[in-house]
């Protein structure tokens, strides 16, 4: 299936990897996306969000395409559109304790069992599975990973604009507006970085993070970090 074009030129995403995984025997397809991965303060969310493969809301594309506005109001149409959805996050204090990779799997199991019926495949956004196979229940989600599946999958569209409005809301409820929290959702914005070299971070910080090599009078709250994967949380 060719993606359609929406009228900015932006391909639009489409059902054709949903398609390929019904035909060869899902009945259910998830698209799961992450948001938060980046960010020195705050959780990581993962969405896993659930469509009957009609036609979505006008406009749906990944998260970081959309302006806030836009964003906002394609979320409230997603709400009641997809067939379900469900978040699953984890905070610093767990992503300084076990590291990015191993968030993110939690993050995603959360959400994923969180559904009201379970999905026999999953469509991860990116090259690399951090799902894995390690799973409560005891039996893991087929996964197929795909590039760039945010702009290519409906069902992962909707599951990232979706974490995204989930997280940005939640950031903007934690208070510390110095840090500019509700405008940054705690990724390094020049307001952010100064406000950190002045008052240090805050209960919401990830404090394994190498921001904090770089603020000396701060550097002695650093915590171990404990695995080299957590680096891919600085890109």
């Amino acid at each position: 299936m060719m993606a359609a074009m929406r009228s900015d030129e932006t391909p639009a995403p489409d059902y054709a990897i949903e398609e390929q995984l019904t035909a060869a025997g899902a009945t259910r397809v998830a698209g799961v996306d992450e948001v938060g991965r980046g960010a020195w303060a705050g959780p990581v969310v993962v969405c896993a969000a659930v469509t009957d493969m009609t036609v979505p809301p006008q406009g749906l594309t990944d998260s970081k395409v959309l302006t806030p506005r836009r964003r906002t109001a394609i979320a409230g149409e997603l709400e009641g559109w997809v067939v379900a959805y469900a978040f699953g996050a984890a905070g610093p204090e767990e992503i300084d304790e076990v590291g990015m990779t191993e968030a993110l799997r939690r993050s995603a199991v959360r959400a994923l069992e969180a559904l009201p019926e379970r999905p026999d495949a999953v469509i991860l956004d990116g090259k690399h599975n951090f799902l894995g196979d390690r799973v409560s229940s005891g039996r893991p989600w087929p996964v197929r990973t795909e590039i760039k599946a945010d702009l290519r999958s409906v069902s992962v569209a909707a599951a990232s604009v979706l974490a995204k409005v989930y997280r940005d809301t939640l950031m903007a409820g934690l208070g510390h507006e110095e840090y500019g929290f509700a405008a940054n959702a705690g990724y390094p914005s020049p307001v952010h970085q100064e406000t950190l070299k002045r008052l240090g971070p805050t209960p919401h910080h990830r404090l394994s993070w190498s921001y904090l090599d770089d603020l000396p009078q701060w550097r002695h709250l650093k915590k171990h970090r404990p695995e080299i994967e957590g680096q891919l949380s600085l890109i």
